[in-house]
């Protein structure tokens, strides 16, 4: 796993609708088309975003007659989430720090509390 792959998924993830889409996708396949009936892009802007999720290995495209069809790639929806929580537990423990040291610096300024 290296720092520019993941800046790349992170990327990819940070924009609301690719978020969207992924929230569409997890019950079930879709199409650029199909996608963008249920979303206020057009149809190009939707294949646009498709095409990032896929390099990213969020997605993975098939041969669906005219049109790609995408669904998730599970292990590396898996391997976002994980990364997601451990970001979230970096930053829970950051902010009890935080905490501490304000607690800390009320308690100094107000000594007969």
């Amino acid at each position: 796993m290296t720092t520019a792959v993941d800046d790349d998924l992170w990327s990819a993830i940070g924009d609301p609708t690719r978020r969207r889409m992924l929230d569409l996708m997890l019950r079930g396949d879709g199409t650029a088309t199909s996608l963008s009936e249920q979303l206020p892009v057009t149809r190009q802007a939707v294949a646009k975003h498709l095409g990032v999720l896929d390099r990213v290995g969020l997605v993975q495209a098939t041969a669906a007659g005219r049109e790609k069809r995408y669904r998730i790639d599970q292990a590396q929806f898996t391997r976002a989430v994980a990364q997601l929580n451990d970001v979230g537990r970096t930053w829970d423990a950051r902010l009890g720090r935080i905490k501490q040291i304000s607690e800390a610096i009320a308690k100094n300024r107000n000594p007969q509390e």
